[in-house]
């Protein structure tokens, strides 16, 4: 509040119109999506005779965080540049520089709003918006889309740690049981250590998985020591658990980011480089507030000016730019994805490029 006291009337008009500005457009495009997705599975939510109330208060209003989350940079776009033609149009801003006003100066509130956007969107995609996509993935996965959940069920094999190795012939979710299980410790390349059994089941209480008739091989060389348990039950800790059986199309998006993290660093401790989506998705998380700044310059350089096409130039001007950044977007993850491209810099490489954009439009606007 005080900082907003020691702002200049110039500022505060300016914060204040982008913001208005920014959340309007923000809930008109909301109230759009959401009615294309409704009447896209309304056929969906009445053939599994969904509760009126869940599909309201469970999906959309998860469904709502998760759009803006992806949406939000271009919201920023197109409502400074709605806002700065307005100004333009209106002779403000030729009016604010005949006033002795630097362009630069006058580029501080705006920037101002636009980091005050960013620092939302930062906080959104690190721990809001992650726990609205669990809930919504998960009713997708149950009425709308449900090949986006699948549980692995026969002949599972993954890694527990770079020389542990386990295998499940059959797992049924169910009641988390599973049918000859294997696990299988090596060094140096050699099999050292195996443990079998026909029955496994998960403990939840006690988070433990409980073994009948096991047998566990220990390997030295030529020698072996092989201990075999008939009709006895052990109850053990094991590296993995049933959720480790479930997998959902885009399960990055419903980690929060210390959740995320924690996932890359065990998928690398087991010696896996399977996590490459789960780093650009932690990536893209703070890339995304960044380009709101760089849009917000870009949206001022461009809407600024006054020009005989007017707010209807602008805009077109900025869906284009828009358009652009968003395809430059898909192309760089995709690279990282699948090809060598490192993949902090394929979600990093739109916003290296159109930072060079608006340094050319900011020296251009300057002239």
């Amino acid at each position: 509040m005080k900082l907003y006291r020691f702002l200049g009337i110039f500022d505060r008009y300016v914060i204040k119109k982008y913001l208005s500005t920014f959340f309007f457009t923000m809930v008109l495009i909301t109230m759009i999506a959401v009615a294309i997705n409704f009447f896209e599975n309304v056929d969906k939510f009445l053939s599994d005779e969904v509760k009126l109330k869940d599909v309201f208060l469970t999906y959309y209003l998860n469904f709502i965080p998760w759009i803006n989350g992806l949406l939000w940079p271009l919201f920023a776009l197109l409502a400074v540049i709605f806002f700065t033609s307005r100004l333009a149009r209106d002779s403000e801003i030729i009016a604010t520089l005949s006033a002795g006003i630097s362009y630069n100066r006058m580029l501080r509130p705006f920037v101002m709003a636009g980091f005050i956007i960013a620092v939302l969107l930062w906080i959104g995609n690190n721990y809001v918006i992650p726990n609205s996509s669990r809930i919504k993935n998960e009713f997708e996965s149950q009425y709308i889309r449900r090949g986006a959940k699948q549980t692995l069920s026969s002949d599972i094999h993954f890694y527990t740690r770079p020389n542990e190795k386990a295998y499940f012939r059959l797992f049924s979710s169910r009641d988390s049981s599973a049918r000859n299980f294997r696990l299988e410790r090596f060094k140096n390349g050699q099999l050292v250590y195996m443990l079998k059994s026909d029955n496994l089941k998960f403990i939840k209480e006690s988070g433990k998985w409980r073994m009948n008739d096991y047998e566990e091989h220990a390997i030295n060389g030529l020698n072996e020591n092989l201990v075999i348990k008939r009709e006895i039950t052990k109850d053990t800790l094991l590296p993995f658990g049933p959720d480790d059986f479930v997998r959902y199309s885009k399960q990055m998006e419903m980690l929060t980011t210390t959740e995320l993290r924690k996932f890359i660093n065990d998928e690398k401790g087991k010696g896996l480089d399977t996590a490459k989506k789960y780093i650009i998705e932690l990536y893209r998380r703070s890339a995304d507030p960044f380009t709101i700044i760089i849009l917000t310059f870009i949206g001022v350089t461009i809407a600024s000016r006054k020009v005989r096409g007017g707010m209807g130039l602008h805009l077109a001007s900025g869906v284009i730019l828009g358009s652009v950044f968003v395809i430059l977007s898909k192309f760089t993850v995709t690279f990282a994805s699948n090809l060598d491209l490192h993949p902090g810099l394929g979600v990093w490489l739109p916003n290296i490029v159109f930072s060079m954009i608006a340094f050319y439009l900011y020296r251009k606007a300057q002239a």
